[in-house]
């Protein structure tokens, strides 16, 4: 058999070689390779030092993450039935890993020698924060349990992974399996001509004439705010809403319902049985946040402040709709009228403005910005080997010329592509054992609306606040200077504390001289004209109110489930509950948006999506240091960089903010942002 491509690869993944048949026989290697380490670092005459143990078995860990990595990635991007087979049968055999690593009282015992060792007083704060985090890490993989229930804990967590992948992989087969063939234009009036112009590239890819419509975010989003169709909008609004639920159009084929209590019944077991009452509580052990009830306080005082303002917007709307003949509005025609009144206010429309951004104008804007502010170049490079033509590759270079970190960029929806924008590591900065340094390297993945009818890729401003908001994750994890994985990067930060880079990096997509870099018209290259930049500027906080008491009801909905879980929980009546409290707008009875949740039933912000806006609180009074100092003031963008960026999980993140802000962080900023009265 040829050598395995994912073991040992010496520079960035090989993605044209890796096939499905590779992925299990490397992670089962690599896994045999870790446990036969642990056993001979164990059977080691001692004392046990932090490069004998702690950077030995980082080691072992970063070969498994380099090797499963792109496989996790490609099966995330570039999904077919092969790919994600082998993907999911390696799912239980890692958590058994992982959570038999968590258990070994011995390796515990060992990790625990060093911190009470000398060497411990000689260790760099960033080892000293690794090795103590390293340590709770082990009390929360049920190190101290009896051997029964290490055992019962083992098995939740195999059958756990399996279930949020499934519920992914639910989610993804029920939005490809929805397609609607079009042929009378008509129907299809008011669609703008980029999400037209993909319907049709798309009919034409499956033999069809007309235009074929489907539950792609971009194509689904342009019908929805723009079809002059009420029953288009009502049939598409329908499928996209009712997805992987038994309320689906494909009769409850991709239904996640049962996953979901699962799901909860699961993270809830593992929960107490680590000793926590529940798995908010489980959850919040490792965040910023001290307890479940700052929480619901924090968010409830937001709802307070922002819900009678949402009030006020929604009838404005709905007195805006009247007025245009439209009757009582349903949950189909909210987005479509709110397009209409932000034009009529403000003369201006996320469509309008796409032809002045194009993609690689916004690329190059944006990554100006990023050299403006931190000191830092990029540059393209054509001979990295990818897994799609659109992908490419890009260098970060630091203030002497010296290579320190690199990106994929991967921008356009398609089939076999999850749904969604995110950031991920290919690999960490961190310290190798013989020297050298391994730089980080990020995959950065966005869905929008692929170049289409000869033009290129063309941006609402809404998805350039999307690419900031990502590449803000991707600068957090490219200029840490941190040498250790375990707090390199976004490794080790709090995850409540883990949005301030991304939401701060919005905040340069509405500002004068931001827009000026980053727009361009893909035809004549002329600048956004100061009408529409105006107009656009004025319109930043239209409906910004309805907007925060969305993003509230799917915080408390979160933390509701997990905090007041118990057998037969009705998970449906939780939200109908959230809903009443805090939400203005009320979704028809047969919505089922909980069922592709995936932030919270198959990601990292379970217990944890309030971090949005607790992030918020603390970006928003970031930038406020910037709207004072100069939003392109070098020495405060070094700042930005010193404190926070480069930083990753070494140092507590309110011992971060403080150092770049002066104070503990104040909510006032965010208000003022979000155009909602203090």
């Amino acid at each position: 058999m040829s050598k395995n491509p994912l073991i040992d690869y010496p520079g960035l993944p090989p993605f044209s070689d890796i096939r499905a048949e590779h992925v299990e026989p490397a992670v089962q290697a690599l896994i045999a390779d870790g446990r036969a380490r642990i056993k001979q670092l164990l059977e080691s005459d001692g004392p046990f030092t932090w490069d004998s143990l702690v950077n030995a078995l980082d080691e072992e860990d970063d070969r498994l993450s380099k090797a499963f990595g792109p496989a996790g990635h490609l099966n995330a991007v570039a999904q077919d039935e092969a790919l994600r087979n082998a993907y999911n049968a390696c799912l239980p055999q890692l958590s058994e890993y992982g959570t038999e690593v968590g258990q070994n009282a011995e390796l515990f015992r060992a990790y625990q020698s060093i911190r009470e060792s000398k060497e411990f007083a000689e260790l760099t704060p960033a080892q000293q924060k690794d090795l103590d985090d390293t340590l709770r890490d082990f009390h929360l993989s049920g190190v101290d349990l009896p051997a029964d229930k290490k055992a019962q804990y083992m098995e939740n967590s195999k059958r756990l992974s399996e279930l949020t992948s499934a519920f992914s992989d639910a989610v993804l087969d029920a939005t490809q399996s929805w397609q609607l063939h079009i042929t009378d234009p008509a129907q299809l009036e008011g669609v703008p001509e980029v999400a037209l112009s993909g319907a049709a590239d798309k009919a034409r890819e499956n033999g069809l004439e007309g235009w074929l419509l489907t539950l792609d975010f971009p194509c689904y989003y342009a019908v929805i705010c723009h079809a002059r169709n009420r029953t288009l909008r009502e049939e598409i609004y329908r499928a996209y809403s009712t997805r992987a639920s038994d309320q689906g159009p494909d009769g409850g084929k991709f239904d996640n319902s049962v996953r979901m209590n699962e799901i909860l019944k699961l993270r809830h077991a593992q929960a107490q049985l680590l000793g926590f009452a529940n798995y908010a509580e489980r959850s919040l052990a490792t965040k910023m946040a001290r307890s479940v009830d700052e929480v619901l306080n924090f968010l409830r005082d937001l709802a307070r402040r922002a819900k009678p303002q949402a009030e006020k917007e929604l009838a404005e709307l709905h007195a805006f709709a009247q007025e245009q003949g439209a009757g009582e509005l349903a949950a189909w025609d909210i987005a479509f009228w709110s397009e209409r009144l932000r034009e009529a206010r403000y003369s201006i429309s996320e469509e309008e403005l796409r032809p002045w951004f194009p993609a690689e104008k916004v690329i190059s804007g944006m990554f100006a910005v990023v050299e403006k502010l931190f000191g830092v170049r990029l540059a393209a490079r054509n001979d990295v080997d990818t897994w799609h033509p659109d992908v490419c590759y890009y260098d970060v270079f630091d203030e002497s010329g010296a290579l320190m970190a690199g990106f994929y960029l991967d921008m356009y929806a398609r089939t076999g592509k999850r749904g969604g924008a995110w950031m991920d590591d290919c690999q960490v900065r961190r310290r190798r054992r013989d020297g050298t340094l391994q730089l980080p390297v990020a995959y950065l993945t966005c869905n929008f609306a692929p170049p289409a009818g000869g033009r290129p890729g063309l941006l609402t401003h809404d998805e350039v606040v999307t690419l900031f908001h990502e590449f803000g994750h991707g600068l957090h994890h490219m200029l840490t200077e941190q040498e250790v994985s375990g707090i390199s990067g976004i490794n080790g930060v709090a995850w409540d504390a883990v949005e301030l880079p991304s939401q701060f990096m919005e905040n340069w997509c509405w500002t004068e001289e931001g827009i000026r870099l980053i727009s361009g018209h893909y035809e004549t290259g002329e600048p956004l004209p100061r009408e529409k930049l105006e107009k656009m500027l004025a319109a930043k906080n239209f409906q910004s109110a309805m907007g925060m008491v969305r993003q509230l009801e799917f915080s408390l909905f979160d933390m509701r489930i997990h905090a007041e879980y118990q057998d037969g929980l009705n998970i449906q009546q939780v939200l109908d509950e959230v809903r009443e409290e805090v939400a203005v707008i009320r979704p028809p009875a047969f919505n089922r948006f909980q069922n592709s949740f995936g932030h919270i039933f198959a990601g990292g912000y379970a217990a944890g999506y309030y971090s949005y806006k607790w992030a918020e609180v603390l970006s928003a009074d970031a930038y406020a240091r910037f709207e004072e100092e100069g939003i392109f003031n070098a020495d405060t963008g070094r700042d930005f960089r010193r404190h926070i960026l480069s930083q990753g999980g070494s140092r507590e993140p309110m011992e971060l903010f403080v150092a770049f802000r002066g104070r503990e962080p104040s909510v006032e900023p965010l208000l003022r942002h979000s155009g909602i009265a203090a």
